[in-house]
């Protein structure tokens, strides 16, 4: 059983005390969560359920130490503990996630509706992603293969009242004799939101729309699998105006958003161990309209071919271990009017190992090591873009263990390295970034970031309470960030870099006196300074989040894993800002009131369908978040929204 095949449970608040149940991919391939020093969090399929987000990113930025920057409803960009960008890498697939994702307002190209579960790697320590896993890894598991012999499916469908979201997902599956298939189509629509301060948000509409499917064979040496997938969103490009579109099709400007992919994912047994071997294709079609529909300004197009082979073996004399090599191609070209970034070539390569070792009852030691090289070629373009060729070759390591203390307290202890290359963007952008509404530069003499992080973290668990604390602290070197060199409409940003600190931490605390009764809370804290300088820009602010949660007995005839909760989220004051050049400015504190409610419903003994009833921001609070791209220009985050949520299975 792994992270992606856990199903949820009647009480998901108890999930941290069956961590010898759950398996995460880890450091060594997949291990049990309690033999990981690295901070890993697992979101389960029926805490996923329960929430209301418009994306998949705002569903998963509720966890400690998780954020998210956004532009609108439409899209938003993960941030994990202050640092994002091109420093997390999104798995998707089996894959890495590649859709131009240097950009502010660049989402993540994925269908939540076919997200089961998710792994958060917190922190440099994944040597399975090489360059770019410096801040973490996120992990989307798709939905379980159907048991033998079954045939399934589920309709979900969705309506939120702010922005009027109709969602709906159709998903199908079966497994005959082995042979294995599954299908899913989702299409999602929204127009503008609605806050007490903006009222409409004229432009934040947009749609989405998804399809994927699955072909494989399992057989006693393993299994093979054909994935493909297509993803197309339409979000409008928000600027500020007055007046705008308010329907649900964005009116100008806008962007039109393509991702297709396909992978094939094998799996070979080998006596006591595994060969995996995965290639990928995915390509990125990015467009942005401004004066025209039907003419594009900017349109980047993305191919990336993806590989990843690698050895796992358990249980060799007490020793896990994995090795393999990782890496992408990718081309990269300019296929509008304007221009931001010249085409390029990139090629990516790695090698790893990795592995952890049980010492008596009471130790589990893990670590290894990586060897990255990335070579990047960028091509002339008319007179604004060089021709030059950059190698940035990068060593990563990681070295941890596990105490237990006891049988209800576990101490994780660790040490990791990171390394990222600058991208392309940052390197050599010459141009209007039209989402950003600037003029952005690149800076071509960049040096790779290295980052060096130590994690201590103590988890506690008993009949009545329980708790997690992780606490950090990272040094990155050569720091990358974007600073305001001129003035101007647009003002001119250059890339830049400098040395910086990082340290924070996560608290949770689970307090349930009964078994149907749930007192928890999360905080989340980061700090983020150059060193010797100035506070980094888009760090999050200290953030508590606060819940009280009745469970309805279980077993009953009609409604089963019944819930009524209620949540505060508070957010302190960000005075900590990057405010050189007026480029940010603080945030003021707010409080969101949020409640949910949640039930099976049950028919002749089985769950016919699933009922989810959520209320965010009760009191319409006038909010804006910190890490919002619109904040500077005076826009506030959504207001009352009521969510109804139903899911059907088949």
């Amino acid at each position: 059983m792994n992270a992606q095949e856990y199903i949820d449970s009647t009480d998901i608040f108890h999930k941290h005390l069956k961590l010898n149940a759950i398996i995460v991919t880890g450091l060594t391939g997949e291990v049990h969560l309690n033999e990981v020093p690295a901070p890993i969090s697992v979101i389960h399929p029926a805490e996923l359920k329960a929430r209301a987000s418009t994306n998949i990113i705002g569903a998963i930025a509720r966890e400690p130490g998780v954020s998210q920057i956004t532009t609108g409803a439409a899209i938003s960009k993960p941030v994990i503990r202050g640092l994002g960008y091109n420093r997390i890498v999104v798995v998707n697939d089996g894959i890495r996630q590649e859709g131009q994702q240097w950009g502010d307002e660049h989402g993540i190209e994925i269908d939540g509706s076919g997200v089961h579960s998710v792994e958060i790697l917190k922190g440099p320590a994944s040597l399975m992603y090489g360059s770019d896993a410096m801040a973490g890894v996120l992990i989307f598991h798709p939905v379980p293969i159907a048991a033998l012999g079954k045939v399934q499916g589920s309709l979900s469908t969705e309506y939120q009242s702010n922005n009027g979201i109709i969602d709906y997902s159709l998903n199908a599956s079966g497994n005959h004799q082995g042979f294995v298939w599954d299908a899913r189509f989702s299409d999602k629509y929204a127009h503008a939101y609605r806050n007490k301060a903006n009222g409409w948000v004229p432009n934040s509409g947009f749609r989405e729309r998804a399809a994927s499917g699955m072909l494989g064979l399992n057989r006693s040496w393993g299994f093979s699998r054909l994935k493909f997938s297509y993803y197309h969103l339409t979000p409008g490009i928000i600027e500020g105006e007055e007046e705008g579109a308010i329907g649900y099709m964005p009116g100008l400007p806008f962007q039109q958003v393509y991702h297709y992919k396909t992978v094939l994912d094998n799996t070979f047994r080998l006596g006591d161990g595994r060969l995996k071997a995965l290639i990928g294709w995915q390509q990125n079609r990015r467009q942005e309209f401004d004066e025209a529909v039907d003419e594009y300004g900017l349109y980047f197009l993305l191919n990336t071919l993806n590989y990843d082979i690698k050895y796992q073996r358990e249980n060799a004399k007490g020793w896990k271990y994995a090795a393999g090599v990782n890496g992408m191609l990718q081309s990269s070209q300019n296929k509008g009017e304007e221009y931001l970034i010249p085409d390029y070539r990139l090629l990516d390569a790695g090698a790893f190992a990795t592995a952890s070792k049980q010492l008596g009852a009471s130790w589990v030691l893990s670590g290894g090591l990586r060897a990255d090289i990335r070579l990047l070629h960028s091509l002339p373009l008319e007179k604004r873009f060089a021709d030059f060729t950059r190698t940035f070759p990068g060593i990563s390591g990681s070295i941890g263990a596990v105490r237990s203390i006891s049988e209800k307290v576990h101490l994780r202890i660790n040490l990791s390295r990171g390394f990222r290359a600058p991208n392309l963007s940052e390197l050599a952008s010459n141009g209007i970034h039209e989402g950003t509404l600037r003029y952005e530069l690149g800076n071509k003499d960049l040096k790779p970031e290295y980052s060096l992080q130590g994690d201590i973290g103590l988890d506690f668990s008993s009949k009545y309470i329980s708790g997690q604390l992780a606490l950090f602290a990272n040094r990155i070197d050569n720091y990358i960030f974007l600073t305001k060199t001129a003035e101007g409409n647009p003002p001119v940003f250059t890339y830049t870099s400098g040395n910086a600190r990082l340290f924070g931490g996560e608290a949770h605390l689970d307090f349930h006196p009964v078994h149907c009764i749930h007192i928890g809370g999360t905080f989340s804290y980061v700090n983020g300074k150059q060193i010797g300088g100035t506070w980094l820009p888009m760090i999050p602010a200290p953030r508590l989040l606060t819940e009280i949660k009745y469970e309805f007995s279980h077993g009953m005839r009609l409604l089963n894993n019944a819930f009524v909760a209620i949540e505060l989220d508070w957010n302190a004051r960000q005075d900590h800002f990057y405010a050189v050049d007026d480029t940010e400015t603080s945030t003021p504190s707010y409080t969101l009131l949020n409640m949910s409610a949640g039930t099976d419903i049950v028919i002749k003994g089985k769950r016919r369908a699933s009922l989810y009833l959520m209320a965010d921001n009760l009191l319409d609070t006038a909010w804006q978040s910190h890490l919002s791209r619109l904040k500077e220009v005076g826009i506030y985050n959504m207001g009352r929204n009521f969510t109804i949520k139903l899911i059907i299975p088949f």
